[in-house]
């Protein structure tokens, strides 16, 4: 009897309540998919690109450089220097833009061909194909960001010069300016190639004195032998 009534409040004893239904918020799902998409960026073209641009920007420098210090051997007054310098820039920045026109144009046909090629059977679709074909390089805008970056790099020893009269003053601020801004391109040129900058940097440096001395030297001799 005991074991009876001891027993007798189990049996009665109530289940608890079942828990309340999940509430799938779908809405708030849809809502929320969009942010969480994320852009895939190809840094290693971007790094190409700015690579090309300071090696471009260097070869302005470079060049327009030694073609003031050369026309200044023989000329001392400062209008010859800059026009110099002047003519320089413009030719310079047409050349790279029309040889990089003609170099990535070709690029760009030999890539159109193999596209051709592999879909001859029509193994591709017209999606792929224009995504391909947007992913080549473009001919037009490889042209302009050379003779831009170009451009840059000679307007250095152009803006160091234009302002100062004395002959040899002139000469001197003129060194210093690019010999500062090949350090920078030299720095910059390491860093994007992943190699020791102070190397890099003084290579390129030393490069530059000695493309700016013989030319200056040489065009002295010849002037002074009155060809």
């Amino acid at each position: 009897m005991a074991t009876a009534l001891s027993t007798q409040p189990q049996d009665h004893q109530q289940s608890p309540p079942p828990s309340p239904p999940l509430k799938v918020d779908l809405e708030g799902q849809t809502k929320q998919a969009p942010e969480q998409e994320v852009e895939v960026v190809d840094f290693s073209k971007r790094a190409q690109w700015l690579r090309a641009a300071v090696l471009g920007a260097n070869d302005g420098l470079l060049s327009t450089a030694s073609l003031m210090m050369g026309v200044g051997a023989v000329r001392k007054d400062p209008k010859t220097m800059v026009i110099t310098g002047v003519a320089g820039l413009i030719g310079g920045a047409c050349s790279m833009a029309i040889g990089e026109l003609v170099s990535v144009y070709s690029q760009y046909d030999i890539e159109v061909a193999q596209i051709k090629r592999e879909d001859r059977n029509g193994a591709l679709g017209a999606e792929e194909i224009d995504a391909r074909k947007e992913k080549l390089p473009s001919p037009w805008q490889a042209a302009g960001a050379s003779a831009l970056a170009f451009a840059v790099g000679a307007l250095v020893p152009l803006l160091a010069a234009a302002f100062v009269k004395e002959y040899k003053v002139r000469l001197v601020v003129v060194i210093a300016a690019v010999s500062m801004a090949l350090i920078g391109f030299g720095w910059l040129s390491a860093v994007l190639g992943k190699v020791p900058a102070a190397k890099s940097a003084s290579r390129v440096l030393v490069g530059g004195w000695l493309a700016m001395g013989i030319t200056f030297g040489l065009t002295k001799l010849i002037g002074s032998a009155g060809v």
